[in-house]
């Protein structure tokens, strides 16, 4: 009987088995790159496999987190530039993971699409294993879904998921984060990512291209500038915690900026006294606030603003700290301070955001 005598295919409804199966064989070289102690970084099972012993734990605490990358995917897909985007899906996890003292060990992501193109997956994923091995946790597997119908032309989107791992006794935020501790912040690479959808309304609002030069960034693309990506903060953070022994609480500045990420980290009654003087802004959001327009309020809700994780420390371990930061090559400024506050506004400011371009 002839094959189309044998009625309709997966693959005449749009999935290629074969071409999952092929995009599988490009990333197995990239997952063995991100083995650590505790997984064998082997894809292929229904399940990946950690061993928390081998890592090294005692009494551990396990930690979760998922989370994608919103609409910077969409500058991805449509700059062509697939390289990076797996990098900022891991941040956005694995930064929230030591904002609890947790180590990060093991990451799974799921890659969902119209039509899968084997290349483009593979460079997606080796952004994941870049992002990975940067925050020393190994991707031990994911799920690629080609869903033709639910998903339009080259639109991909992204999610991943982050367990780790932390002692029982030095669990994060500690409880004796107090009024007049002193905040330090760590520089942000750029827009990290979130307000991508304020972003790219920013960027058709200028009129520019994304191969246009960037305004802002000398020698690179708009596209490359904007898809920037996140900085992974948790080999300096766990480098700091471990030879100070003097860290408080870190909060991941994400969506909702200051206002919203820093009080997480705070108990009830105490807030934050934010000198934006000492926040030293960079060029994208000078330009983004100029071109959309956009009140200073408006980006410290929306945006890092140049401050990527906030470190809460007593005052007399500031400088130890800070110390530490920059030994594990981070740009660390202190911006302010633990207060009292009976106020719903738990973050107030001192002067005013440098958005001068």
């Amino acid at each position: 009987m002839a094959d189309n005598d044998r009625g309709l295919t997966y693959a005449q409804a749009g999935v290629d088995i074969d071409a999952g199966n092929r995009m599988v064989d490009l990333i197995k070289p990239l997952v063995r790159a991100t083995a650590r102690p505790g997984a064998d970084s082997e894809i292929g099972g229904f399940g990946g496999l950690f061993d928390l012993k081998r890592a090294g734990f005692t009494d551990p605490v396990l930690v979760a987190a998922n989370d994608g990358v919103g609409t910077k995917v969409k500058v991805a897909i449509e700059t062509g530039r697939h390289d990076t985007i797996g990098i900022d899906l891991v941040a956005m996890s694995v930064n929230d993971l030591v904002v609890q003292g947790a180590e990060p060990l093991f990451f799974l992501d799921y890659y969902a699409t119209g039509k899968l193109e084997p290349e483009v997956g593979a460079a997606v994923v080796a952004g994941i294993a870049v992002g990975c091995r940067q925050a020393g946790c190994a991707l031990i597997g994911g799920e690629t879904a080609e869903m033709p119908g639910l998903y339009q032309g080259d639109d991909y989107d992204l999610a991943g998921f982050a367990v780790g791992a932390v002692e029982r006794g030095e669990v994060l935020p500690k409880d004796d984060i107090a009024e007049g501790d002193v905040i330090l912040g760590l520089a942000s690479s750029g827009v990290h990512s979130n307000g991508y959808s304020l972003v790219r309304k920013v960027v058709a609002k200028s009129g520019l291209l994304w191969t246009t030069p960037a305004p802002f960034a000398a020698d690179m693309s708009l596209g490359e500038a904007i898809l920037t990506p996140t900085r992974i903060y948790v080999k300096s953070c766990l480098a700091a915690i471990r030879a100070t022994h003097a860290v408080k609480g870190f909060a991941h500045i994400t969506g909702g900026g200051f206002p919203d990420n820093i009080p997480r980290v705070l108990p009830k009654g105490l807030g934050a006294r934010i000198d934006l003087t000492r926040v030293t802004v960079p060029p994208v959001f000078k330009w983004l606030a100029a071109v959309g327009n956009i009140a200073a309020t408006e980006m410290l809700r929306t945006f890092n603003c140049g401050i990527g994780m906030i470190v809460v420390v007593a005052a007399s371990d500031a400088d130890a700290v800070a110390q530490a930061f920059a030994q594990a090559g981070e740009q660390v400024s202190t911006i302010g301070a633990v207060i009292k506050t009976a106020s719903d506004e738990r973050v107030v400011y001192d002067g005013t955001l440098d958005l001068t371009l």
